[in-house]
């Protein structure tokens, strides 16, 4: 009868079993535990890998994203650099023509009215000029700046420090931080 009681224990404990993997039951074998803890292990680096994958796409995504905005940006501020540079050739020859009026014909009469409609002018331009970010780059009486000015004569000048400007033929300008025109200037020498 025991052994009609223990079969009967075996026959219940494998209908229980059934559907089990083989690794899983007890006393399974051990190379297929060992086997499938080695799948495992290869399939989570793989999925630690492929998780860098991820991040790393999603790190260059956003800088190709920000590198894009930036871009855009700099186009929308700086798009008008082309005709600035054009309009400060008018801006010049209207400075010009306004310092060659001599004294004696801006008290006359007759051309105070023409006088007063180019000093209007030019004060006009220097209004759109600043509404746009352009600037005058400062330059008389300071160090040469390669970055800002562009020294085209050196002179002899005993009175003012070596390198530094002491007179400015054509007028520098910014646009915003960038340099739209160096300033051309004459730089002090040590005299001979």
């Amino acid at each position: 009868m025991t052994d009609k009681k223990n079969e009967a224990a075996d026959s219940a404990a494998e209908k229980e079993m059934e559907g089990v993997p083989e690794h899983l039951r007890e006393g399974g074998d051990e190379p297929a535990a060992n086997a499938d803890a080695e799948r495992i292990a290869m399939l989570e680096e793989q999925l630690a890998a492929a998780k860098q994958d991820v991040l790393y796409a999603q790190a260059d995504t956003q800088n190709v994203r920000r590198r894009m905005e930036k871009e855009a940006a700099d186009a929308r501020a700086y798009a008008a650099t082309n005709f600035a540079r054009d309009i400060l050739s008018v801006s010049d020859n209207l400075t010009r023509a306004l310092d060659a009026i001599p004294a004696e014909l801006r008290e006359d009469e007759k051309m105070k009215p023409l006088v007063t409609g180019l000093e209007a002018t030019g004060r006009e331009l220097e209004s759109v000029f600043a509404k746009n970010g352009i600037t005058r780059i400062a330059a008389m009486g300071l160090p040469l700046d390669p970055n800002l000015h562009q020294a085209m004569v050196e002179i002899p000048n005993a009175e003012s420090e070596p390198g530094t400007i002491i007179t400015e033929m054509q007028a520098g300008y910014m646009i915003k931080d960038r340099l739209l025109r160096p300033a051309l200037v004459g730089v002090a020498k040590k005299p001979d």
